[in-house]
């Protein structure tokens, strides 16, 4: 059986399906965030995957999932130094004590 890039496309799917629900049910902020990571892993995988088997020659796929690879570690960073702020007001995680914002 040969891997094809529909089964490339399909993980991708998975992990955005997956992130997407983790962040709707989570009431949890750093479980919100993990999902976002895998919402983004997801993207990377489509993107690789069409660089890989569509041929191309600039590597714009790879780039912009390197860029997004960044993106999300500035993201995290600064979501969990927020977090971090907002834990030490209310000492909870949970995201209904965070209404205010």
């Amino acid at each position: 059986m040969e891997i094809t890039m529909y089964h490339y496309l399909s993980v991708g799917l998975i992990l955005f399906l997956t992130g997407i629900i983790g962040s709707i049910i989570s009431k949890n902020v750093i479980k919100v965030l993990i999902a976002i990571e895998f919402m983004l892993t997801g993207i990377n995988i489509n993107f690789i995957t069409f660089a890989t088997y569509c041929g191309n020659d600039k590597f714009d796929g790879y780039i912009i999932a390197l860029f997004y690879v960044g993106l999300g570690a500035v993201e995290l960073a600064t979501a969990l130094y927020i977090f971090y702020l907002m834990f030490q007001k209310k000492e909870s995680d949970n995201m209904e004590s965070y209404t205010e914002l």
